[in-house]
């Protein structure tokens, strides 16, 4: 009994095209091994992770947000007169968000796509690359709503909001991880080493981070600054998340959802691709 081969070398010895790369994505649930696999891994290292995830985080809000907050005093939001350090930790911790997704779909998938080489080890069970691909993404997420969770945390002991509907924000900070999560991947399809995510931190997310309105208002920005801003999935996720620290709801929801919603399918489309394209190489 024999088996058709499927694999690019044997597609291309058979003289078969092989298939596009840009092509429906084939999932099924076999990215949860894949997903688990990676949760017992890290389990060890639970602890210094979350350390490592949440202090430069909490830097920043102890030092901007009491620091300068004391100097700045409230800040206006839609009309209405916030603390700086609540308008700073309602931002801040979208940054967070998309910082550790960004991390782990960077630096950690790419030592076990390329040097570790697991994926392939992976790939030798009934697991197909798109699953894979798949499973790094949630991972990742996951690994930013860890991270996101523990900051929540810390703030209310901080007294910075109660209000109930944090709950609402929490899901949309784990939406928020899957964009950014998405992204990533694309350069992590890309990458030749390490060095190359400096790119992706230098050139995109550090700008993001100072045009998104973390740390000030957007109509501190010039006209055409602040028309690129709105286009920006950070500015999308703290147009969402800020109004509910502030226990309001957010007067335009469906705009900022509907980018995060197109950078998310759009960033895990190109991804699979691209993926797909250095593995036929």
């Amino acid at each position: 009994m024999t088996t058709r081969a499927t694999t690019p070398m044997a597609i291309r010895a058979e003289g078969q095209k092989a298939p596009s790369i840009w092509r429906a994505p084939e999932l099924s649930m076999r990215w949860w091994p894949v997903f688990l696999r990676n949760l017992l891994v890290w389990r060890k290292l639970a602890i210094p992770s979350l350390v490592g995830n949440i202090a430069e985080p909490l830097m920043w809000l102890l030092a901007f947000g009491y620091g300068m907050g004391a100097l700045i005093g409230q800040v206006t939001v839609d009309g209405v007169q916030v603390p700086y350090i609540l308008f700073l930790a309602s931002g801040s911790i979208c940054m967070s968000a998309m910082n550790a997704a960004s991390f782990e779909a960077l630096y950690s998938a790419f030592s076990r796509m390329h040097v570790q080489k697991t994926w392939d080890g992976i790939m030798n069970a009934p697991v197909n690359l798109d699953n894979i691909v798949l499973a790094e993404m949630l991972w990742a997420a996951f690994k930013s709503l860890f991270t996101v969770t523990a900051i929540l945390g810390v703030m209310l002991a901080l007294g910075i909001s109660y209000s109930p509907k944090l709950v609402l924000a929490w899901l949309v900070l784990a939406g928020v991880g899957i964009t950014f999560s998405c992204v990533a991947l694309i350069f992590n399809a890309l990458a030749k080493g390490y060095d190359f995510f400096t790119y992706y931190f230098t050139l995109f997310l550090t700008p993001m981070m100072f045009l998104s309105g973390i740390f000030f208002p957007l109509d501190q920005l010039p006209p055409l600054v602040r028309a690129v801003s709105h286009w920006l999935p950070l500015t999308n996720a703290v147009a969402l998340v800020r109004p509910l620290f502030m226990d309001q709801w957010p007067i335009d929801w469906l705009r900022p959802l509907l980018v995060l919603v197109g950078f998310t399918v759009g960033g895990f489309w190109i991804a699979l691709a691209l993926t797909r394209k250095r593995f036929q190489g």
